[in-house]
C-alpha cells in the first residue's frame, strides 16, 4: 500500500488555501479521502507530500498529517494480520470508519479493567487490578514484537495466539511456568467475555490446557510454632507481631482477615464457646472457627489495647510489609531457617494445627472459607509423623 498527501484544487480555483487529500493506493488502484485540513499551494512540497516552513502552524500540520499516515498504516497491518480483504477502498473505508469495526482485544480488556476499577473494594481487591493491568501491558507488547499492531480483532484469537502469548512470556518476559499460566488465565477471561456476547465464534481454550507446577508451601513444624510461642522478646514490636502471627497459626486467617476482624465477630457458638464468624475478603465466604486457648488468651491480652479500642478491631495490626520484616527478626531469634511471612500462618494452621492433628478435611476447608476442597488440599501438606502414626495403626493387621 502507497499513502500520497496531495492538494486537491476545484476546476474554480483561483487562490487561497485548497483542502488536503490523502491517496491509498493498493496494486495500482486508487482511493481517496479529505484530511478535513488544507494548505496554500505556496507552501505545499508535492514531493514530499507537507507543508513548508518552520512556524507553530506548519508543524501542527505536518504533525497531524504524520499521525493520519500512521493510523493508516496500521489499519493496513491489522487487516493483513486479520486476513481481511486489502484493497484501497476497504482501508480507507476503515479509515474514515465506514465500515462496522470489529471487536478488537485490546478495547475489550480495557473496557474490562475499566470496570474493575469502578469497583476496587467493593467485589475486587486493587491487587487483581493490577495483575489484570500487567497482562494487558504484556498483550500489547507481545501484539507488537509478533504481528507489529497495537491491536488485533478477537475473530482473529485462536489455539496459536495463545500458544505464541505463552512462548513470549517465558522467552521475552522470562516468566517462571505458575506466572506464565496465571497471566494466560487472565486472559482467558476476557475471552470467556467475548464468547458470552457472541464476539468469538470458537473458544480458543478448547484444546490449550496449561498445568501450573506445585509449589512448595512453607509450614511451621508443632516444635518451631512452640519455639516462637514459648520465646522471651524484650521489644513490645516484636513480641506484639509474634502474638499477631501465633492467633493466625491457630484461626488460619490471613492478614486481610485478621486486620478486618471485629469484636462483633466473636460469638458464642452453638456449643457453648467462643467461635469468629467473619466473611473472607478475598472470596467473600464465610468463615467460623471455633476459637482454640492459644487464640483467645491473645484476645484477651489485647482487648484493652488503644488501637482495639479506637478501631473497634479485635487485635493490633500493622502494615504486612512490617510485619514480615519483623517476622524475619523472630525467625534469626528463635534459630528458624525458613523464610517467615505472615502467610505461613495460614498453612501452619491447616496442617500443624488441623490436618495432622485429625481434622477432617472438609472441616478445615470451612473454617479457611475455601470455595473448593481442591483448595484446601493444596495446602494440605501432610507431615512425615502423621504417615508415620497413621502406619502404626495398621501394624499386626497386615503380613
Amino acid at each position: 500500500m502507497n499513502l500520497l498527501f496531495y492538494l486537491k484544487k476545484r476546476s474554480t480555483y483561483k487562490t487561497g488555501p485548497v483542502t488536503i487529500y490523502l491517496r491509498f493506493t493498493v496494486d495500482g488502484r486508487r482511493a481517496e479521502t479529505s484530511t478535513g485540513k488544507s494548505c496554500d499551494p505556496n507552501r505545499w512540497n508535492a514531493q514530499a507530500g507537507r507543508t513548508v516552513g518552520t512556524k507553530e502552524d506548519a508543524r501542527l500540520l505536518n504533525a497531524y498529517l504524520d499521525k493520519l499516515q500512521s493510523k493508516a498504516q496500521e489499519l493496513h497491518q491489522l487487516m493483513t494480520v486479520g486476513n481481511e480483504t486489502v484493497t484501497a477502498e476497504t482501508v480507507k473505508n476503515h479509515f474514515i470508519g465506514k465500515t462496522l469495526q470489529s471487536r478488537t482485544l485490546v478495547a475489550i480488556f480495557e473496557d474490562h479493567n475499566s470496570k474493575m476499577k469502578s469497583l476496587i473494594d467493593k467485589e475486587f481487591e486493587r491487587s487483581t487490578l493490577q495483575r489484570y493491568e500487567t497482562c494487558l501491558m504484556h498483550v500489547k507488547d507481545f501484539m507488537q514484537l509478533s504481528y507489529s499492531v497495537s491491536d488485533i480483532p478477537v475473530a482473529k484469537i485462536n489455539f496459536a495466539f495463545l500458544v505464541d502469548f505463552e512462548y513470549y512470556l517465558r522467552s521475552v518476559r522470562n516468566c517462571g511456568n505458575n506466572s506464565a499460566i496465571k497471566y494466560i488465565k487472565n486472559l482467558g477471561k476476557i475471552i470467556r467475555i467475548c464468547l458470552g456476547n457472541g464476539w468469538l465464534a470458537v473458544d480458543p481454550y478448547l484444546n490449550y490446557k496449561p498445568k501450573q507446577n506445585a509449589v512448595h508451601r512453607e509450614v511451621l513444624t508443632k516444635e518451631e510454632l512452640s519455639r516462637i510461642k514459648e520465646k522471651k522478646f524484650s521489644v513490645e514490636r516484636i513480641a506484639t507481631v509474634r502474638d499477631m502471627f501465633v492467633f493466625s497459626c491457630y484461626t488460619g486467617l490471613a492478614y486481610v482477615d485478621v486486620c478486618k476482624l471485629r469484636r462483633s465477630e466473636l460469638v458464642n457458638g452453638t456449643d457453648g464457646n467462643l467461635w469468629i464468624y467473619t466473611n473472607r475478603k478475598k472470596t467473600d465466604t464465610l468463615s467460623r472457627i471455633p476459637v482454640l486457648p492459644a487464640a483467645l488468651s491473645i484476645i484477651k491480652a489485647y482487648e484493652d489495647h488503644p488501637q482495639c479500642i479506637v478501631k473497634d478491631t479485635l487485635l493490633p495490626m500493622m502494615s504486612n510489609q512490617k510485619m514480615n520484616a519483623y517476622l524475619k527478626e523472630i525467625a534469626d531469634l528463635c534459630n528458624i531457617n525458613k523464610l517467615l511471612t505472615f502467610h505461613i500462618a495460614r498453612h501452619t494452621f491447616a496442617t500443624t494445627i488441623t490436618l495432622n492433628n485429625g481434622v477432617p478435611i472438609e472441616s478445615v476447608s470451612k473454617m479457611m472459607g475455601h470455595t473448593s476442597i481442591k483448595t484446601t488440599q493444596i495446602y494440605a501438606k501432610v507431615l512425615d509423623h502423621k504417615i508415620g502414626s497413621d502406619m502404626q495403626k495398621i501394624i499386626g493387621k497386615v503380613e
